[in-house]
């Protein structure tokens, strides 16, 4: 009986420290560093490529940013030309939350574009939303003073743009290099991708050569120090 006694009393012990194993390698939900739903009159926390592509709408009793036309820069590799930052916040482990609708003519790389890891124009993550996926389009990319490469290790045949707005997530944990996209539907990735090139940096919103309307913005991550220029 005793033998019986001194078992149960150890697998409870384990079952006990299991779960608080369990518990500790949780992380807390991350703290909301940003939001953004562009009701004042200024676009200071905000730095674009090309600040005259872009313009405040009011639309519905607020307001939204519009990325109306083609922004006239030279990028220095080969990637998306349209770039606007969220400055002052670096994050390492984050959550980027996007309300995005595009406003260009319906064609295969009808797309918008989030960007993450920023450290300069020469280095950084992106996801290209793009109606139909190839080698160059709806995949995730990372930006290494070259021309930008695919990183995906799994994608959908297409992001389905149509003129109404979607919600976009991005997921991103630093220590496993884990990335995920998501679009609509907050519980399954429609893109993935592991890689630790970047461990830190800005995030921001655009698109390759396209146009569309962004809102709703929330960013909750890890802050680190860690300052990059456009």
């Amino acid at each position: 009986m005793r033998d019986v006694v001194e078992f149960f009393m150890i697998g409870c012990l384990l079952l006990v420290c299991g779960a608080a194993g369990v518990l500790a390698a949780t992380d807390p939900e991350l703290p909301v560093l940003a939001e953004e739903q562009f009701d004042g009159d200024s676009l200071n926390r905000w730095a674009a490529t090309d600040p005259a592509a872009w313009k405040l709408e009011e639309r519905e009793g607020g307001h939204v940013l519009h990325q109306f036309q083609q922004s006239r820069v030279q990028t220095p590799v080969r990637s998306p030309f349209n770039r606007c930052l969220l400055r002052g916040v670096t994050v390492g482990d984050f959550q980027f939350d996007v309300d995005l609708q595009s406003t260009t003519r319906d064609y295969p790389h009808r797309s918008l574009c989030l960007f993450f890891g920023y450290q300069d124009p020469a280095h950084f993550y992106y996801v290209h939303l793009g109606q139909r996926a190839d080698d160059h389009a709806n995949q995730i990319f990372i930006v290494n003073d070259a021309p930008r490469t695919k990183i995906s290790t799994s994608t959908t045949d297409g992001t389905p743009w149509d003129d109404a707005w979607h919600h976009v997530r991005i997921k991103r944990n630093v220590e496993s290099g884990l990335i995920e996209i998501f679009f609509d539907d907050m519980e399954t990735p429609v893109m993935t991708a592991t890689d630790s090139t970047f461990t830190r940096g800005e995030v921001g919103i655009g698109s390759f050569d396209d146009t569309g309307r962004f809102d709703n913005i929330v960013l909750r991550g890890r802050a680190v120090e860690t300052p990059s220029a456009l």
